[in-house]
């Protein structure tokens, strides 16, 4: 059976974008890496943006399967939110890709790598915002703007993971969450009759 070039292809990619960057990665180093000629790739992907494209829609479905593993129905709306966003970020500074992207991004501004991470930024708000809507169809939270809601959770996040860390003891993971209740959830929970 032949190998799969096109696989072997956007592999080499991968590993390319991940130790050099995108701006630094040739379609020459993807060639050698996957060890077919260059006009193998073209055969496949128009560009060096195509390929780069291709990678990205893998890696974001990637951290959507990550964050539905996460997810266990019995626990409240905000329980599940914490930890699908856990799962993203967690698989986000884990990924070398993701890694090399966002140094690149704080290190030269690359126009294509800021694209990409917007879209990353994008689907994963994308993600929050089916989730809400459908605990809102459910009755499990009150109706609220799913898009500015699903921002708000992403920044909140991302800010108490990352950005605290620079100047303070990281959070657990449980301290996180706490915080995540007490300043955005609490307002997404779905309130109770009182008598």
């Amino acid at each position: 059976m032949a190998p799969d070039r096109r696989k072997m292809i956007v592999a080499a990619a991968t590993k390319s974008f991940s130790l050099f960057g995108y701006k630094a990665t040739t379609m020459d180093q993807v060639a050698k890496l996957a060890n077919v000629g260059k006009g193998t790739i073209y055969t496949f992907f128009k560009n060096k943006e195509e390929l780069f494209e291709e990678i990205i829609s893998s890696l974001v479905k990637e951290m959507i399967v990550e964050a539905d593993s996460a997810i266990q129905p019995e626990l409240p709306f905000t329980e599940n939110v914490h930890r699908a966003l856990y799962r993203l970020l967690e698989y986000r500074s884990q990924h070398q890709l993701m890694i090399k992207l966002v140094q690149e991004e704080a290190e030269m501004g690359t126009l294509a790598v800021s694209e990409m991470l917007q879209h990353v930024e994008n689907e994963i708000i994308d993600y929050l915002k089916q989730k809400i809507e459908t605990a809102i169809a459910k009755g499990a939270i009150p109706a609220a703007n799913t898009e500015v809601t699903s921002f708000l959770l992403l920044k909140m996040y991302i800010a108490l993971v990352y950005d605290w860390e620079r100047n303070h003891e990281p959070l657990s993971s449980e301290q996180i969450a706490e915080i995540m209740k007490v300043f955005l959830l609490k307002g997404l929970q779905k309130k109770t009759k009182t008598t």
